[in-house]
């Protein structure tokens, strides 16, 4: 009897050996990839005859890729256009934020355009998934309905309904006893993607996958699965908030860096075609301890509102940093520039800094909105007219200049604002904003100095007041 190989199992993922199964490799760490050897590789591969020929890319029909839209506009905005023939996109996702409410909402739309759409569910069974059609209004005539766990079946469900478009929910939920392990399992997702990929290839069938994400928030299986999918779509959104949104950080087809906004409802899943007004209040007039930035989501200018509280601490030896949407050690980082170089006593005050309508903001632009906020806040006083401040504040109190200025000031400028605060040398923000709208763009080079232009120092820099009496003279201008 042959002697059995001291090194068994192999690892998936970097190929690292060892004699007996482990839960995690020891080279890459990654869980679940230790795997049995199995058949021993052929030293010389032999050639095969093609079954086509390979012809010039210009002979190529640019026909046979045409997109067709799904339907829903924001959507199609993040796929670059709709959807490719032979394209498998990855939608991952944390547990309940609606992704397989937006793909059966896909699904619908696609198949009463009077294509043929399967959607494929491991996790539900055809009745659940009926019941919440009937409640989204998303029954059609060539959508077909399957509930399978066996890779095999699924594809003896194309042979039979030859689909334009599939949805497969979730690939986690889905076998095959061609790969070791159980579903779910990396060596499992592996070859059902692949085994997905090959078919969307050959028939031209447009493939969506639902995938499944870890704890902190990568999606879960190997990253082999990400490499062979054409389009990966995070799908992200707070449970508390209706407020979702598609961030698309691949696309073979399209822009890596479009978003998509969406809004969970009582009847599924809506399109936000302007969600400016999403993370803004509604007050006419500012109020103090409130600012309004632009941030960059992808592409699309999305304005955010922050407001700021400063009240006497309890304890002035340990004042409270309470923070909500924003990062706590960069709101950190911005008190000590207000109190070093503005000279605002904040280091005995409690501040508690937050964002309207549970927005996240981690764009670098929003420092100069907080400052404005924390100092409008402090003093308990407001500024005259409608401000939108943009720009990255450094430790040495000056102010940075941010990518996309021109299409942030522009949608301040479109929104009606009346005033925008900018780093100095933003030049093209003033000649390619609208002059419609009739924005008045005032350049700084520090906090202290874009506090002086709001009358909000509380130590005059020099050249601040004339600043706020020019804000103020252009302000009034206007509104007579």
């Amino acid at each position: 009897m042959a002697k059995k190989s001291s090194d068994g199992w192999v690892c998936t993922e970097c190929g690292w050996t060892t004699s007996k199964w482990v839960g995690r490799c020891g080279e890459c760490q990654a869980w679940g990839s230790v795997v049995e050897k199995g058949a021993p590789k052929l030293t010389d591969v032999p050639s095969h005859v093609p079954s086509a020929r390979a012809v010039r890319i210009g002979e190529v029909s640019e026909q046979a890729a045409d997109r067709h839209l799904t339907g829903i506009g924001e959507l199609d905005r993040v796929l670059g256009g709709g959807l490719v023939p032979g394209v498998v996109i990855l939608l991952a996702g944390e547990p309940g934020v609606g992704k397989s409410t937006l793909l059966l909402d896909v699904a619908a739309k696609w198949a009463k355009a009077g294509r043929r759409t399967l959607y494929v569910t491991g996790e539900e069974s055809a009745a659940q998934v009926r019941l919440r059609a009937g409640r989204t209004d998303a029954l059609a005539a060539e959508l077909y309905l399957a509930a399978e766990t066996d890779l095999g079946t699924v594809l003896g469900h194309v042979e039979q309904t030859d689909p334009s478009l599939m949805v497969l929910d979730s690939v986690q939920t889905i076998g095959t006893t061609a790969a070791d392990g159980s579903p779910g399992g990396v060596s499992q997702v592996r070859e059902v993607t692949g085994a997905l990929v090959r078919v969307a290839k050959q028939r031209g069938m447009a493939v969506v996958i639902v995938g499944h994400v870890t704890k902190d928030g990568s999606i879960a299986g190997p990253r082999t699965m990400e490499h062979l999918v054409d389009v990966v779509l995070a799908f992200e959104g707070d449970r508390h908030s209706g407020f979702r949104m598609v961030r698309a950080t691949k696309n073979r087809y399209g822009p890596a860096d479009e978003v998509g906004c969406f809004e969970m409802t009582d009847a599924g899943i809506s399109e936000v075609t302007d969600p400016s007004g999403l993370f803004t209040s509604d007050n006419a007039d500012p109020q103090p301890g409130t600012c309004v930035t632009v941030t960059m989501e992808g592409r699309r200018p999305l304005l955010a509102e922050v407001q700021a509280l400063v009240a006497p601490s309890a304890t002035e030896k340990y004042p409270r940093r309470t923070t909500h949407g924003v990062e706590n050690g960069r709101v950190a980082m911005i008190l000590a520039v207000l109190e070093r170089k503005a000279g605002l006593p904040l280091s005995s005050r409690d501040v508690y800094v937050s964002t309207v309508g549970g927005a996240r903001v981690t764009d670098p632009s929003a420092d100069l909105a907080i400052a404005v906020a924390v100092a409008s806040g402090a003093i308990d006083r407001n500024f005259p007219t409608r401000v939108v401040a943009l720009g990255e504040v450094g430790l040495a109190g000056d102010l940075r200049r941010v990518p996309g200025l021109e299409r942030r000031v522009g949608e301040a400028a479109r929104l009606g604002f009346d005033l925008a605060i900018v780093p100095r040398n933003s030049r093209e923000a003033h000649s390619k904003v609208p002059t419609m709208h009739g924005l008045h763009v005032v350049e700084v080079a520090t906090v202290a100095e874009a506090l002086g232009v709001l009358n909000l120092g509380r130590r005059r820099s020099a050249g601040g007041p004339r600043a706020a009496e020019d804000a103020g003279a252009a302000a009034g201008g206007r509104r007579a």
